[in-house]
């Protein structure tokens, strides 16, 4: 079936407001689908995990059903999917975990590719450790980010690698099964920073060759909460501190508290709902357990054929967007990598880029500008912690949208 972005736009009532949005890495917009998850989890029977009752069960169920559903979206194993609040929590969480023992001598990488969240928790943690941190560059011509910078930077007291899948800033995919090579070369872990990537590409944590994988479901329709993905045996050998009662069965250990069920069940949903992105129509209202269930083929093959799907969608989009804004007098774009996702960062020649975003925002066009936590690639860029104008595409996103950014564009710019 055709990508049929009408259908899709169909799910999402934030749209009917008007507003064409372009701040998808930010954070999508939500179906409907989701929101009844969520909603029907949250006030139907619910209480502690176990098999006594329905309410028990509920509980029980989700959680088994949120771990499947983001093992078939990342590729992982379900018993080593982990639930965190976001996904700076969980990497903040595993650099403690991880650097407990790191000492004098030993090496930590990070680039200045990467979001914060991917960048801070390891320097701080290496920092406490008395650890050396090792900064990659990527070059600000063209957005790359070599692999062969990444090598030069290992050697045998290398303990960790810090990178992106994706830069939320300027949209660059890195070569990562060529970085872990490198890495793994030198037995050191690789931790990649997924949450953009996923928005857009289908992860593989396996073919990355990431020992962790971090996303964000409100990256990708679902509810605000992180989740990391990693080979159960590895998360054997962690040990992190814990209550003395709570399990230390793998990846339950590091989960701290009570789930919360309802944002489980809602990223359930939105995986459901990216593997209809390219199925069988579904109406708004149709109950999420029977989303694709007429569809042929498993919830990975879905996914597969869902986002290969959307990628069509969204590169003609883009192309679309780069060969207007590329009319634009005085007007910079700093995504140029040969792989991206469809996400560009612009400037503009006497204008500040927040200026171009108010002005955008009186048309009704939500393009927002800074630097979006990416501070070390902004600043690499030559922007400063000004940043610039991020416009990002979502599945939702038609050509109507694009329309009507590139003629606000062009009243402001000239």
């Amino acid at each position: 079936m055709a990508y049929d972005v009408a259908r899709i736009r169909s799910w999402f009532p934030a749209l009917e407001h008007g507003w064409a949005l372009f701040d998808g890495p930010g954070g999508t917009q939500t179906p409907r689908q989701v929101g009844a998850a969520i909603a029907s989890t949250l006030t139907g029977p619910l209480s502690n995990r176990g098999r006594l009752g329905e309410s028990a069960q509920r509980a029980d169920d989700a959680v088994a059903e949120f771990r499947d559903a983001v093992a078939d979206l990342t590729g992982a194993d379900p018993r080593g999917v982990v639930h965190g609040r976001s996904a700076t929590q969980l990497v903040y969480d595993f650099s403690r975990h991880l650097s407990r023992g790191w000492g004098p001598g030993d090496e930590v990488v990070v680039t200045r590719l990467d979001h914060d969240s991917n960048v801070r928790p390891w320097v701080q943690a290496a920092e406490r450790a008395g650890a050396t941190v090792r900064w990659v560059a990527f070059d600000p011509a063209t957005g790359e980010l070599p692999v062969e910078a990444v090598a030069s930077a290992l050697n045998e007291r290398t303990r960790l690698v810090a990178v992106t899948a994706a830069s939320n800033l300027i949209g660059t995919m890195p070569d990562l099964p060529s970085i872990a090579a490198a890495v793994h070369a030198v037995d050191a872990l690789l931790f990649v920073d997924g949450v953009h990537h996923a928005a857009h590409h289908l992860p593989d944590v396996r073919a990355l060759g990431a020992d962790f994988l971090t996303c964000s479901p409100y990256k990708f329709l679902g509810p605000h909460c992180g989740l990391l993905v990693a080979d159960p045996a590895l998360l054997e050998a962690i040990a992190p501190d814990k209550l003395l009662p709570a399990t230390d069965a793998v990846p339950e250990r590091f989960e701290f508290g009570t789930l919360p069920y309802e944002l489980l069940a809602g990223v359930t949903a939105a995986v459901d709902v990216l593997a209809d992105l390219a199925g069988p129509a579904a109406s708004p209202e149709t109950p999420v357990a029977e989303i694709g269930a007429d569809a042929s083929g498993s919830r990975r093959t879905r996914l597969e054929r869902a986002y290969a799907a959307l990628h069509e969608h969204e590169s003609r989009l883009l192309a679309r967007l780069e060969s207007a804004l590329a009319d634009l007098p005085g007007t910079t774009v700093h995504a140029r990598a040969s792989r991206r996702t469809p996400t560009l960062l612009a400037t503009f020649a006497g204008r500040e880029a927040s200026v171009v975003s108010d002005a955008l925002a009186a048309d009704r066009v939500l393009a927002p500008s800074g630097n979006f936590y990416a501070l070390e690639a902004s600043r690499h860029l030559g922007l400063g912690d000004a940043g610039g104008l991020r416009v990002g595409l979502a599945p939702y996103t038609d050509d109507e949208d694009v329309d009507r950014l590139v003629a606000a564009l062009r009243r402001v710019v000239r």
